[in-house]
């Protein structure tokens, strides 16, 4: 499909250039009134068939979903890697979509530590922390130990409640964002003594978050544990990072007895025993790969690490229900480093996760919320025809320079260099038309230059199945979100839908 174009130069005092174009319909039918109408009502009718009543039973379980850094370009963008405009993420068909203000208690663009006390712990706090309030700057070692401003996770609650818990990160599980489960750390980079040594602070008073996950008040009782990490975990003289020579993983299998197990396979997880009471798998020595260069047979996705801990929840929760937190993490890193088609593929990878865990429980009793904890820089820009490849040119317009651009470009990043010819009086851009964008590995045009992109300060979307889904309507607060999932499941010592008198409580 070739446009035709026809560029003007207008006045800009009374209009805006833009491009004339002439593209063709995607389909036939779509040129005719009737199809968009019948579009539209069919849309009208699961509105009226999935907001007429609300569903107000008790969350029994509360499965949260994190995609971090997916942005709302990132799913519009990712839509069309699907396979067109029309297409839609499971999670977008959910019946109830909100939007988060993302912001840090002291920072307007916030960053995965901050925003994970907001939406596991219900309180913001300040850039670069996790899991403590606002009174706790960044880097006081000393401050850390103040119960005070020690804020615990939705996963607490559930714990105290009986319920069976567990995370599962495609990042290191010490990472921000499922740190945000169970840690409390003035710095969110302190993963093991040797990051604290580095940053020049003792880890005999400020324990890190690899400690914190082995033998911490919630980290201990966590169920299942599933991501990358390994290095955090063991001494040097075994592959690992840690300088006090202690091998975490053993100290966890003695806590645990020999009904924990540690895997670091597909294999090894998919043939766990039902009656495993505890699991942790580290299936890498940081991060999980991308899933566009993990090899499927060794490294196991993240649909089915989350299919192996439902089963192992809902036979250790014991009728008691279970809390799950879910992050597809390399989104984010995908964007960091200008990938895009990385992050989209991540993007579709963590909605077949959502998917199954939607086909493998009841509305009935199980919310199911997804989100994100922060938007990133890339845009969708520029008038492609439809279906046109999304990470590939724009075949709507040529720059000023005659050159092509692509749809999708960011903000700031390494892109930059990438896709620029550095001259003695500046840069110009490289033409995209002799860059190979399929490789899964180039890096989009970025406006500024930066060695990592940067996050973006825009609200993020969230979408809600289950019971008290219609909850996460609206624009709100980050930290609202755990403290709606308690109340859905009767969860804490705040208002509740036990409390309200809707449910006598969990048994």
């Amino acid at each position: 499909m070739h446009p035709v174009f026809h560029f003007e130069t207008l006045n800009r005092l009374q209009k805006r250039a833009m491009p004339i174009l002439n593209f063709g319909s995607a389909k036939p039918e779509e040129e005719f009134s009737e199809y968009w109408n019948g579009v539209a009502q069919d849309l009208l009718m699961q509105q009226l068939n999935t907001k007429s009543q609300l569903n107000t039973n008790m969350a029994k379980n509360v499965i949260m979903f994190l995609g971090d850094g997916m942005s709302i370009p990132t799913i519009t963008a990712g839509r069309v890697y699907l396979g067109g405009e029309e297409k839609q993420f499971s999670f977008e068909k959910f019946p109830y979509v909100g939007l988060s203000k993302t912001y840090c208690a002291n920072s307007q663009v916030a960053d995965s530590a901050c925003t994970a006390t907001a939406y596991l712990g219900g309180v913001k706090g300040n850039y670069g922390t996790l899991g403590v309030t606002a009174a706790i700057e960044l880097d006081n070692c000393q401050a850390q130990n103040v119960t005070e401003h020690h804020v615990t996770s939705i996963a607490g609650w559930a714990q105290a409640q009986g319920m069976a818990t567990g995370l599962i990160t495609t990042t290191s599980v010490t990472h921000a964002s499922p740190a945000g489960v169970y840690a409390h750390a003035a710095n969110r980079f302190w993963e093991n003594d040797a990051e604290i040594l580095n940053g020049h602070q003792d880890p005999l008073t400020c324990t890190d978050i690899a400690s914190q996950l082995i033998h911490g008040e919630v980290g201990a009782k966590l169920n299942v544990i599933l991501g990358g990490g390994q290095e955090h975990f063991l001494p040097l003289s075994q592959q690992g990072k840690r300088l006090d020579g202690r091998n975490l993983i053993d100290e966890w299998l003695k806590i645990h007895g020999p009904k924990a197990k540690y895997v670091q396979t597909k294999d090894e997880l998919q043939n766990l025993a039902k009656n495993t009471e505890h699991v942790l798998g580290l299936f890498a020595s940081n991060h999980m790969p991308y899933h566009l260069d993990a090899d499927p047979k060794e490294i196991p996705s993240l649909e089915e690490m989350v299919s192996q801990a439902l089963d192992i929840l809902e036979e250790q929760s014991q009728g008691r229900g279970y809390f799950l937190f879910v992050e597809g993490g390399r989104i984010d890193h995908a964007h960091h480093d200008t990938l895009a088609l990385k992050a989209l593929d991540e993007t579709a990878e963590f909605d077949k996760a959502i998917h199954l865990a939607r086909q493998k429980t009841s509305e009935a009793d199980t919310l199911i919320v997804v989100t994100s904890d922060h938007s990133h820089t890339m845009s969708v820009a520029g008038y492609s025809s439809r279906k046109n490849d999304i990470v590939g040119i724009n075949n709507g317009q040529l720059g000023l320079d005659d050159l092509p651009y692509a749809t999708l470009s960011y903000a700031n990043g390494p892109g930059f260099d990438t896709n620029n010819l550095k001259a003695n009086l500046g840069a110009r851009r490289k033409n995209l038309k002799e860059i190979n964008m399929k490789n899964k590995d180039y890096m989009f045009p970025a406006t500024v230059p930066l060695e990592s992109e940067t996050h973006g300060g825009d609200d993020v979307g969230v979408f809600a199945s289950g019971p008290f889904a219609h909850l996460f309507t609206g624009v709100y607060e980050q930290n609202l979100i755990p403290h709606a999932m308690a109340y859905a499941s009767c969860l804490g010592s705040r208002r509740t839908a036990c409390g309200d008198g809707l449910h006598k409580g969990r048994l």
